[in-house]
């Protein structure tokens, strides 16, 4: 255990809707380390706080201050993250990160609670036992339900800035957004307006920026003639337009060869 401080202080009032850093701390994490992070609240005058109901990953919750305890037997369990936003680690000169922007498929939908079984997951594995990419950090900034014009949580459209510009050692950028869009009735156009301006900005920010293709929802209660048009035509601009430095295409990974819209 290691106990956070706050310009020297052992607490800190968050104000609302601010955020605030903890002081740097001397801690060693390995790649891939599972980290817990405990908090007690003393006086909470809040009504809404913010939380990750995604997680795939079990929160304890138990009243009374328990930080230092050893295991929390009483303690109530919840598969939601809350309060902590992110953990930025000191890292070597070489080191980068990519950002994987995306909705439920990115969050870890159909993953293993506390697995850390997510595609991200299984990517920073890959990229951590491959020695000239075991200095990349992969970034998850998938939201269940997200849309790049809506959905839930701010919009990727909101929040491109905030999740991928502004990350720390940020170089690439993945782009995995758009299957609720169109299983709410978005064109082709408006999506694809959408990633030119992403990779727009990315390239303004000196990153590089790969386009996913959105995969089949074939027996999924957004498939239609229509959108499945629209996913088509939406996957064949990611495969050949110029803006993308690179495609990862999912849709031919996870198709069924002899169905392949689902």
């Amino acid at each position: 255990d290691k106990a956070l401080a706050f310009r020297g202080a052992p607490a800190v009032t968050i104000p609302p809707g601010e955020v605030v850093y903890s002081d740097p701390l001397d801690y060693n994490l390995p790649a891939l380390t599972n980290l817990a992070i405990t908090i007690y609240f003393g006086d909470i005058s809040a009504s809404t706080i913010n939380g990750h109901p995604g997680s795939r990953t079990t929160s304890f919750i138990q009243s009374s201050n328990v930080v230092a305890a050893a295991s929390l037997p009483a303690a109530a369990k919840t598969q939601h993250w809350y309060i902590i936003t992110g953990v930025d680690v000191l890292a070597d000169s070489s080191s980068r990160t990519v950002v994987a922007l995306g909705d439920s498929i990115t969050d870890g939908r159909g993953s293993t609670t506390d697995g850390n079984d997510r595609w991200p997951d299984d990517l920073a594995r890959r990229l951590n036992t491959n020695a000239p990419t075991a200095m990349v950090a992969v970034d998850n900034m998938g939201i269940g339900g997200n849309g790049i014009y809506g959905g839930l949580g701010p919009s990727a459209n909101a929040r491109f800035d905030r999740d991928v510009i502004g990350q720390r050692g940020v170089r690439w950028v993945i782009v995995f957004e758009g299957v609720n869009d169109i299983g709410g009735g978005t064109g082709a156009a408006s999506l694809i307006s959408a990633y030119q301006q992403y990779a727009a900005k990315a390239h303004a920010h000196n990153l590089l920026v790969y386009g996913a293709t959105i995969t089949p929802f074939g027996g999924n209660t957004y498939y239609t003639p229509a959108h499945e048009t629209t996913r088509q035509t939406v996957n064949t601009w990611i495969r050949t337009n110029n803006l993308y430095d690179a495609v990862i295409d999912f849709d031919a990974v996870v198709r069924d060869p002899s169905n392949p819209v689902s």
